[in-house]
């Protein structure tokens, strides 16, 4: 079955990678890319991506830079951090699923209900107008600023032995990642939630990353192709930050081997409660600007 899920990976990649492509071709061809810097996106595909690859996750982290430096505009940032992050967020999971063992049954249930839970939510989150789409990123990336700060304060189980679920806990894990596929088109990692929501279930806490990064990389071609089509994304900045990210991959996984996690895990909360704080803001001045 892994064989099943690796095969059926590189295909959703491979279909992923030439809408795109396409896309950013005949958008560059036309003279309609964003006028942002190449190499500023790329640096930040760069840290968050090499961030991912360790577990923190790479969707609160992008959106805070993307927003401190003003290099993409808030309406295109869900679509701009799917279509970014699925080459790299792929290479991950084939990373961790070749090297840490896991039920199959429990890992293809998994993906397969993020990767339903994600076309469904692109469907609706791509014509959502902006001041929606801030009100909604400031509630998510809240959310994920407590999940982690309730991680990093043992306040969530500590999770178990187990490499597989079955019965109704293999149901509950099955309906919990739908919804979290769905949120995560909004722009809400799935990283924090899911790695929750494993040691909630008594899973191993090692038993997350093939999980949370195969649910991602099997979710994200799907959704983040339904962007691509809807024009609902950022072009220059889904380009640099996938070259950039997929660099950033390969040194987190085979040249690093240990960072101050615990600091950088801090420093991510402040900076996702703040980047959240501003979310808010710009939706209060848009639905005061439309008053």
């Amino acid at each position: 079955m892994v064989k099943i899920v690796f095969g059926l990976l590189l295909l959703l990649v491979a279909y992923f990678a030439f809408v795109f492509f396409t896309d950013y071709a005949k958008a560059a061809k036309e003279g309609r890319l964003e006028k942002s810097n190449f190499l500023a996106l790329g640096a930040v595909g760069f840290v968050t991506n090499f961030l991912d690859t360790l577990g923190i996750g790479s969707f609160a982290p992008t959106t805070a830079l993307l927003k401190f430096f003003k290099l993409s505009e808030d309406r295109t940032i869900p679509g701009t951090l799917n279509a970014s992050c699925t080459i790299p967020v792929a290479i991950e999971a084939l990373i961790f699923i070749t090297v840490i063992k896991v039920d199959p049954v429990t890992l293809f249930s998994m993906l397969a209900a993020a990767t339903v839970g994600a076309v469904v939510g692109a469907g609706i989150v791509s014509k959502l107008d902006e001041k929606k789409i801030q009100l909604g990123m400031g509630i998510a990336l809240l959310l994920v600023a407590l999940t982690m700060l309730a991680q990093q304060l043992n306040l969530m189980p500590p999770g178990g032995d187990a490499i597989g679920l079955t019965g109704g806990k293999l149901v509950i894990a099955v309906v919990a990642n739908f919804i979290l596929g769905a949120l995560m088109t909004l722009g809400i990692g799935l990283y924090a939630p899911c790695m929750a929501l494993v040691f909630a279930l008594g899973m191993s806490p090692k038993i997350a990353f093939p999980i949370m990064m195969g649910s991602c990389a099997f979710l994200m071609p799907a959704a983040s192709a339904k962007f691509v089509k809807e024009g609902a994304y950022d072009r220059k900045a889904s380009m640099a930050i996938t070259i950039f990210g997929t660099i950033g991959v390969f040194i987190a996984a085979y040249i690093v081997k240990e960072l101050p996690l615990n600091v950088l895990k801090w420093l991510v909360i402040v900076v996702i409660i703040y980047t959240s704080t501003m979310m808010f803001k710009s939706a209060n001045k848009a639905k005061q600007a439309a008053a």
